[in-house]
């Protein structure tokens, strides 16, 4: 199986993105080669080859799928199948996802190109792929028994359509999609204007995050596939603080962070030191006048939210979801309240047996920053 930087040594050779003499036999049914990648760091982007120049997207804790050129039309190939990922250090889960990792590599092309994308499917179970937000034939829309059968274990099933419009898209199944999107299976699409759009700014740095969500039990690896609401891993691109790669800027830069949200609720994402502009949702750019500063933006599920600041003010600077219990993750869930109760009598006679034992809780959450216990292994 071919790495990523293998794939894009082939590609330097050839003198492109991808050449068709990096293309093999694969089953002999013409398919782009797999590109895989296990890595859960930030990956370089992929730089644009054809007439349209672009600024493109790098995908935190990510990467974008390279493609080839074939008769005027854009391959790529998506495989869903198990992958391992690095949730954060110390800690792997089990998961679905694309070609090595989930999520699946971002999907990057230009407004009016002709794309085609080979689903092959490695899973337990059959899959399909719906191509969120997009413009396409009713065919090629990926809700398996409505507009397709869906895509058995073994098989590859070819997606054909036109990028009609710019803005930034998901991908995600439409087949078991509970069992699918809980075990991390999703991705980001992104098309760029083919010419100057009067609603879109050039930018420094364009980022792509997709949140999304996990319930794993201490200990375990797997997640539970049955979980609502009450996840106990809220993930950025399938990484947990503090193993999500920061958004690198210069002072001055004009920055772009587009945020999609597949998670099962609503997520108020926040920024500190900067006022930034909601410059696109699901529907692509907004209107210039339709627009005005902020510094906190509701993300609803299935939506993206597309923003863009500039980097004015030097330092680190936070970026996280509101919601309090989303920041902490597991730390503290189902943990009764223990703010004003009277230990003294107890703490004694409990300190007779574990000599050890400490006050947790009385005067809030804070001092367990300064405490170091054992957690279980994975966790």
């Amino acid at each position: 199986m071919n790495t990523r930087r293998d794939f894009m040594k082939m590609s330097a050779l050839a003198g492109g993105i991808i050449a068709g003499q990096s293309v093999t036999s694969t089953a002999l049914a013409g398919l782009p080669d797999l590109v895989s990648q296990n890595s859960p760091d930030t990956q370089d982007p992929v730089q644009p080859d054809g007439p349209t120049n672009y600024n493109p997207v790098v995908t935190l804790n990510g990467w974008t799928l390279p493609w080839r050129m074939k008769d005027g039309v854009k391959e790529f190939h998506l495989v869903a199948e198990p992958v391992v990922r690095e949730l954060g250090p110390g800690m792997e889960a089990n998961l679905w996802g694309y070609n090595g990792q989930s999520p699946g590599p971002t999907i990057e092309v230009v407004e009016g190109d002709k794309v085609r994308i080979f689903l092959t499917n490695r899973l337990p179970e059959h899959t399909s792929m719906h191509w969120h937000g997009q413009r396409l034939p009713n065919g090629m829309d990926g809700v398996a028994g409505l507009n397709q059968p869906a895509v058995s274990p073994g098989k590859t099933f070819v997606y054909e359509f036109e990028a009609k419009r710019p803005g930034t898209f998901m991908y995600h199944p439409h087949a078991d999609e509970m069992t699918q999107m809980a075990m991390g299976m999703m991705g980001f699409w992104v098309t760029h204007p083919k010419t100057k759009h009067p609603w879109i700014n050039e930018v420094d740095r364009d980022y792509c995050i997709l949140l999304n969500a996990f319930d794993i039990v201490p200990g375990s690896a797997t997640p539970k596939i049955m979980t609502m609401l009450d996840f106990n891993l809220w993930a950025w691109n399938s990484r947990i603080f503090p193993g999500i790669a920061p958004l690198v800027a210069r002072k001055n830069d004009r920055v772009r962070v587009r945020v999609g949200n597949l998670t099962m609720t609503n997520h108020p994402i926040h920024v500190h030191g900067i006022e930034f502009e909601v410059t696109g949702t699901d529907g692509g750019p907004t209107r210039p006048e339709s627009r005005w500063p902020e510094v906190t933006t509701d993300i609803a599920v299935g939506q993206m939210r597309q923003i863009e600041f500039i980097a004015n003010e030097e330092g680190d600077w936070a970026m996280h979801c509101h919601k309090s219990h989303h920041s902490m993750n597991a730390m503290g869930h189902n943990v009764p309240t223990l703010i004003g109760v009277d230990h003294r009598g107890i703490t004694e006679r409990i300190q007779r047996l574990v000599p050890d034992y400490m006050v947790m809780g009385e005067r809030g959450m804070a001092d367990m920053t300064e405490m170091s216990m054992p957690l279980p292994d994975n966790t």
